[in-house]
């Protein structure tokens, strides 16, 4: 795989390179923002390990590069972050801009398989097979090897669903508002429907409460944040984060998820930078960056 730079831009020490690639899976252009540390450019001989970030409906790879503030926990620990895009653009397909729940910028982290949609709308297989091998192969200072997951909303619930199906690949995993059951919430029930049809058995192949209770891998313990203000939280119930910690009693998992509900906190990136400290502090301890939490 080739990679563009689109630019780079400095950041607390290290830089912001923005990306973008020819995509055989979404067959569209692809972008994905990388955060390199300072570490990176001062100790090349170096391997730093990763830690994934995957955004929420509509979002782009620049929203969290901007709003989170990962950077300075970058530069403190020693980890460099990738951000990918949430959807593939300029597909083409019929309606795909017509809401935020599915099309462009809601790709669920799905390989959809309605004729519709599976030629482009391949997230799954994008981010898995294609994008994390590419960029270990472009960038060999980056170890690929030890790495970590973590996103908010959508990308929460992709987050927990790439470590739950892939036992062992992730050193760790955190969510923010993670949507945790999204077989029983509009948001995921909207965007399963129109991916993956009405056959509820592929929706479970995606869902994080139905993933865990057949996990099988390493016990790290799982960091989730939501607010108590979140509308999607409290009025809306489209998190559903209660769902996943019972489905987590009867698993391998049982006692493992640490769940922080913080009153006052809604769904923006206000609350994710407000966090941001604590999941990084979490990741750096499983990524074999630091023994404290």
């Amino acid at each position: 795989m080739s990679f563009t730079t689109q630019e780079e831009i400095k950041s607390f020490g290290g830089k912001i390179v923005k990306l973008q690639h020819d995509s055989k899976e979404t067959k569209t252009k692809m972008d994905v923002n990388l955060y390199l540390p300072k570490q990176y450019y001062e100790k090349p001989d170096t391997k730093l390990p990763v830690l994934v970030f995957l955004s929420g409906l509509s979002c782009t790879p620049n929203n969290c590069s901007e709003k989170g503030f990962w950077q300075p926990y970058c530069n403190e620990y020693g980890f460099a972050m990738v951000f990918p895009d949430t959807s593939p653009r300029g597909a083409g397909v019929e309606g795909e801009d017509e809401t935020y729940k599915f099309g462009t910028g809601a790709g669920f982290y799905v390989d959809a398989t309605e004729e519709k949609w599976s030629k482009n709308y391949r997230m799954y297989s994008y981010i898995s097979k294609e994008l994390l091998p590419g960029l270990a192969s472009a960038y060999s200072q980056l170890d690929f090897d030890n790495i970590s997951i973590t996103g908010h909303s959508m990308g929460g619930y992709g987050a927990l669903m790439f470590y739950f199906r892939h036992p062992g690949r992730f050193k760790s995993v955190s969510a923010f508002a993670p949507i945790s059951n999204p077989s029983n919430g509009e948001w995921g029930r909207t965007g399963f429907s129109v991916y993956l049809g009405n056959d509820k058995s592929k929706w479970a192949e995606y869902d994080p409460t139905e993933l865990i209770k057949k996990y099988d891998g390493p016990t790290t313990p799982i960091l989730i944040h939501t607010g108590k203000a979140d509308p999607h939280y409290y009025e809306e119930h489209q998190l559903l984060p209660e769902n996943l910690l019972k489905a987590s009693e009867e698993s391998k998992l049982k006692g493992k998820i640490i769940s922080h509900m913080e009153d006052g906190y809604n769904h923006s990136f206000y609350f994710v930078s407000s966090f941001t400290k604590d999941h990084a502090a979490h990741h750096a301890k499983y990524l074999g960056l630091t023994s404290k939490l």
